[in-house]
């Protein structure tokens, strides 16, 4: 019986890391601070405003389909926003925190005016992460969370939504493919659809196509398996000497951030000064 404890885990989040940068990779997946024993994490306006946005939408999943939008959402925004204001978001100022916070009260209100598939049936899976056996034999193990899935009831289907908080962009990453696999292969119903929900910019979310699941199994598997060796061999080289993905974590590392505390998985969360967000944090993905 495969230990999952022992296994290399993969999600969307380490992928990227990994194939843009091995040595970020390392530094926010692998790299345990010597004191604390923890690994560690960068906090930016950007993660600040997914997360606050975040927290709020999925607090709604757990409620019953017909009292989900029966009051205002920016009152729960407000409140969220406490847990990132200030430092603690990576604000360099009281200006950049109030044009965040407005963006992240427009999308809440357009997301309250045009509810849409949110008042329908949603699944909702009692984990917190999602996972499963990419590969037993290899003890490689895919996980992540999925933002919403909402049921389509004739078709006893789900259809995957994920909120994204930053602005339009080529999709061409493994997200989708790693979220499909996820819903195939963690819940019982057959995936549908799936759809991306740009809430600073769109009523509704934008339909896109599946991917074929053995292709992205395929795909998937081999960067999971990069990822083991990778560790095995002890290799995270940057490919550029130090780049944008890595080059903030390296700071870090010698001692230029802050600390302002530990995130629930018991990371060290840092802040640094002059880092320019829109660098290297365009959007969250929780």
């Amino acid at each position: 019986m495969p230990d999952k404890f022992a296994a290399t885990w993969a999600s969307h989040s380490s992928i990227t890391d990994f194939l843009e940068c091995p040595r970020a990779y390392y530094l926010k997946n692998v790299y345990r601070d010597p004191t604390t024993g923890h690994k560690m994490t960068l906090m930016a306006p950007s993660l600040a405003l997914g997360q606050a946005v975040h927290s709020v939408l999925e607090s709604l999943s757990v409620l019953p389909a017909n009292e989900r939008i029966t009051l205002e959402l920016l009152p729960k925004f407000r409140k969220e926003w406490e847990n990132v204001a200030g430092e603690k978001g990576g604000f360099s100022g009281i200006d950049q925190e109030y044009r965040y916070k407005k963006r992240g009260e427009e999308m809440l209100a357009r997301v309250y005016d045009n509810p849409g598939p949110l008042l329908n049936l949603a699944v909702k899976i009692k984990k917190d992460l999602l996972y499963y056996w990419l590969s037993e034999d290899e003890e490689l193990i895919l996980c992540g969370r999925i933002d919403w899935m909402e049921y389509l009831q004739e078709q006893d289907a789900v259809h995957i939504i994920d909120f994204k908080t930053g602005q339009k962009r080529a999709e061409n990453s493994l997200q989708l493919p790693i979220y499909y696999l996820l819903a195939v292969n963690c819940q019982n119903r057959t995936v549908a659809r799936a759809s991306y929900w740009y809430l600073a910019l769109d009523d509704a979310p934008a339909v896109l196509e599946l991917p074929d699941a053995e292709r992205a199994r395929i795909k998937i598997l081999d960067v999971a398996r990069q990822m083991k060796l990778a560790r095995q061999l002890k290799k995270f080289a940057c490919p550029h000497g130090t780049c944008r993905a890595c080059e903030p974590f390296e700071r870090i590392v010698k001692g230029e951030g802050k600390l302002i505390g530990a995130d629930d998985f018991r990371r060290d969360v840092y802040i640094l000064p002059y880092v320019n967000d829109v660098d290297y944090a365009e959007e969250v993905i929780l």
